[in-house]
Order: C-alpha cells, then sequence, then structure tokens
C-alpha cells in the first residue's frame, strides 16, 4: 500500500485536495484556516506542475514547454491577481515586487546553489552558452523595461506607466518570450542539451502513454482550480502575515515568488548534483524569463480592462542590486564552466537582497 501511495500520489491527491480548500473555505477566518490553506496550495502547486511536466513529455516540443510555463503563469498570476483584487492599498506593487523576487531567488538563490552543490561535488560544470546567453539577455531586457524604465518616464508619475505604455511592455514582453522559446524548442533546441549529449535523444526520458497524459491533462485543470481557489483564499492572510510581522510589504512578493518557484528550485537542484547543470540552467533561465513575458501581459491586461493601479518602478537600492545581478551572472556565463566560487557569489547576492528586503 505504501509503494502504491509513493508511486500514484500525484493521481491521488487532487481529488482529496478539493475537498480540502471546499472545507477550509467554509471555516471561520483563523490562523489554522490559514496554515490550512497555505499546505493546500503548496501541494496544488507541486501537483500542478508534476502533471505539466507529463503531459510535456508526452505532446514534445515546443508544445511541452508551452505547456509547463503556462501552467506555472497561472498560479503565478493567479496569486498576484487574487491580492489585487482584494483592493489592498499595497496590491499596487505586488506585481513589481513578485517579478523582482523571482528575478533575484531565480539567478542568485537558485543558480548559486546549483552553483555551490555542483561544485562541491564535481570541482567544474559546464553548460552551453549558446542557449543560456540569449536567455539571460532577454531576461536583463525585460527586467530593464518593466523595472527601471519606469522611475524616468515623464508621461505619468515617477514608478508608473500610462496605459499606452503598459500596452506596449506587454506586448515587448510577450514577443521576446515567444521568440526565446521558438528558438528553445524549434529552431535551436540542441542549444539548449548538454554539449556532451546535444544529438543523443536518449537524454529525454521516455513519453508516458496516451492515457497517462489525458489523466494528468484532467488532474492538471483539478490542480489548478484548487491553486486559483487556494490562493483567492489565503490572499488576506498574506497582507495580515506581513503586518503581523512589521515586515515590509515586499516580504509578499518574496512569499508569492517561493512558493512558485518551489517545484523549479527541487528540480534545478537535483540535476546540478548529478552534473546536469544546463538542465539547472534551463529550469532558472526559462522560469525567470516566463515570470516577466507571461505573467506581465496577463497582469497589464487586469489592470488596464479593470483601472487596477500598478506601480512597477523599483526603488533605487533594488535598481542597484538588480544591475549587479546582471553584471555578475554575465561572468558567470562568460566561459560556460562554473566552481564553487561563482555559486558563492551569487548567494551573497542573493543574502544581500533578502536581508535588505527585511532591513532596507
Amino acid at each position: 500500500m505504501d509503494k502504491l501511495l509513493r508511486k500514484h500520489w500525484p493521481e491521488i491527491v487532487p481529488i482529496p485536495l478539493a475537498v480540502a480548500i471546499v472545507y477550509l473555505h467554509a471555516l471561520p477566518q483563523s490562523g489554522l484556516q490559514g496554515v490550512g490553506l497555505a499546505l493546500t496550495l503548496l501541494v496544488a502547486v507541486i501537483v500542478s506542475v508534476h502533471h505539466a511536466e507529463v503531459i510535456a513529455q508526452r505532446v514534445g516540443e515546443p508544445f511541452g514547454t508551452l505547456i509547463l510555463a503556462l501552467a506555472v503563469t497561472v498560479i503565478e498570476t493567479a496569486l498576484i491577481l487574487s491580492v489585487m483584487f482584494s483592493a489592498n492599498a499595497s496590491s499596487a506593487v505586488l506585481p513589481r515586487d513578485t517579478i523582482y523576487a523571482t528575478v533575484m531567488i531565480a539567478c542568485n538563490g537558485v543558480v548559486g546553489v546549483c552553483l555551490l552543490l555542483g561544485g562541491i561535488r564535481h570541482k567544474e560544470q559546464s553548460f552551453r552558452i549558446e542557449g543560456t546567453g540569449p536567455g539571460f539577455a532577454a531576461l536583463a531586457t525585460l527586467c530593464v523595461l518593466v523595472l527601471v524604465m519606469p522611475l524616468y518616464t515623464t508621461s505619468s508619475s515617477e514608478g508608473t506607466y500610462t496605459n499606452s505604455q503598459l500596452i506596449f511592455v506587454a506586448m515587448s514582453s510577450l514577443s521576446l518570450w515567444l521568440v526565446f522559446v521558438f528558438i528553445q524548442t524549434v529552431r535551436h533546441r540542441d542549444y539548449f542539451l548538454p554539449s556532451e549529449s546535444a544529438s543523443d535523444e536518449s537524454v529525454h526520458a521516455p513519453a508516458p502513454s496516451t492515457s497517462a497524459a489525458l489523466l494528468s491533462l484532467l488532474l492538471l485543470i483539478v490542480s489548478l482550480v484548487g491553486v486559483v481557489g487556494s490562493a483567492k483564499l489565503l490572499s488576506p492572510f498574506i497582507d495580515l502575515m506581513v503586518k503581523a510581522a512589521n515586515a515590509p510589504q515586499a516580504l509578499a512578493g518574496i512569499v508569492i515568488a517561493s512558493i512558485v518557484l518551489l517545484p523549479e528550485t527541487y528540480a534545478a537542484v537535483r540535476a546540478a548534483r548529478v552534473d546536469r547543470l544546463q538542465t539547472s540552467m534551463n529550469l532558472t533561465i526559462g522560469s525567470a524569463l516566463a515570470s516577466i513575458g507571461l505573467t506581465i501581459p496577463i497582469v497589464v491586461a487586469a489592470c488596464v480592462v479593470y483601472k487596477l493601479p500598478l506601480t512597477l518602478g523599483l526603488d533605487l537600492k533594488d535598481v542597484t542590486l538588480l544591475m549587479l545581478t546582471f553584471l555578475i551572472g554575465a561572468m558567470t556565463l562568460a566561459s560556460g564552466r562554473t566552481n564553487v566560487m561563482q555559486g558563492a557569489i551569487h548567494l551573497v547576492l542573493f543574502a544581500s537582497f533578502l536581508f535588505l528586503t527585511l532591513v532596507p
């Protein structure tokens, strides 16, 4: 029985998860309800990503990557929009804080842990800069357009865009992400495979059966409904948690980004430990890029249609850390080889981001 549960838990969990959400919704608002919702949300995220990966393996590229990215985007945007529609005064900066936190966690926290653990176990590791480099360049471009340029435009107040500027940035973000997906999955797919086995299709896991993929599609829908439902109910608790801890509002963005990136983080670290750093880089850069390229267009559309306030410009402290992240990241990517020193540098940057968020 235990063996069966360990093997088939992703298929078993979604239905009890939906029942738990309905039960928690009926409870009066309390700390116990908040903890229960947080746990159900975490489980729903993990199960959703698992089933998206199963479907991705079955349908192949480029559709597999699109399905996984869209599933993760649903998770992130559900969390962001649920808070924004709560009409909280601080919700205008939540998309900014979440995207910034996602980039810093991915490019410093996840990359740092992967390089450090991989370097300790394997001394040196390699990846293909032909694929990772353009992805990192696209990420830097979108971060500047979305998070930095609002500080310098003059058509609206500092840190904000006009509706026309928002639409332009949203279209630019989506276009650049689509080009990256095309390069990654069609035109230059070999750039994102390990250099020692770029032409070896055996590096991919065997595709699941059609029936398994269809079951995962059904359970993915159930899990994503659970994510959206949990996020909507949990959003007031996130705000209360931040206020109770007397912490800066940016902490809410870190919490959301951490939830969204948890499955990818686990997969990236596991790949680095078995000397598959290319897989780690693909997951990390791809997740951060999708966080902007897909989330921003959806958030912008909601803000324009429902006239929600949106502030995207970072403060100068965060801009400095962001620019330092891209400078160090460019140095890390320059040779295509890494060691523990580079991992330590990224982790120090990540620690600085966390500390200066809590103690600004």
